[in-house]
């Protein structure tokens, strides 16, 4: 019932985030870009994990090719990469690099939380808290560039204003700390809990 659930919400969150990015994407604030973002990563990739760990689309469910501390890293790539101005620029003009964009987006925020949260290895789960606070910590990191600079990293977002332009990407930094940084640090401390529960029985 669980499963059914998570993936029923996976799905939704990710089809809404998707249907509003392909229906406004050329007009869309950079603060409507990083909601979509934020519900990509931080509530239909840990979604759709849940409802995917331990079955036979789980790639760690017998192996673990990669830890989670190696995924951590690739989903920071990703992430920092695709908010360089020149890059978020060319995902915003060129539907192909926003198909890139939005799908690495997906795939390096799933491939992280099943790492987590998948597998049958306990051994992975300390693995696994200290992947989710490292990502914590670089979403938190990046929010608090883009919500606390004096310069508009993306002046072409909000027209010939630079004013607008900054609020903009204030608010949409505001959004990766709250969305980005507290999900993942919440999964942390759970997994913590997890592990701490395990360890008394």
């Amino acid at each position: 019932m669980i499963r059914r659930v998570a993936l029923f919400m996976g799905v939704a969150a990710l089809a809404g985030a998707w249907a509003s990015l392909a229906h406004n994407r050329h007009n869309q604030l950079f603060h409507e870009h990083m909601a979509v973002h934020m519900t990509v990563v931080a509530v239909a990739a840990p979604m759709l994990a849940v409802a995917l760990a331990g079955s036979s689309l789980d790639p760690f469910r017998r192996a673990a090719p990669w830890s989670p501390l190696v995924v951590s890293l690739i989903e920071l790539v990703v992430v920092w990469a695709w908010h360089t101005p020149a890059m978020h620029h060319f995902a915003r003009r060129s539907a192909l690099a926003l198909v890139a964009e939005q799908t690495t987006f997906l795939l390096s925020g799933f491939l992280l939380w099943i790492a987590v949260v998948g597998g049958e290895h306990v051994g992975r789960r300390g693995g696994g808290i200290i992947a989710l606070l490292v990502t914590a910590m670089h979403m938190t990191l990046l929010g608090a560039l883009l919500a606390l600079s004096q310069r508009a990293f993306y002046p072409h977002e909000s027209g010939a204003h630079l004013s607008s332009a900054l609020k903009d990407q204030h608010l949409g930094g505001v959004i990766m700390l709250l969305a980005g940084g507290v999900t993942y640090l919440v999964g942390g401390l759970w997994m913590s809990w997890k592990l701490l529960r395990y360890r008394r029985l």
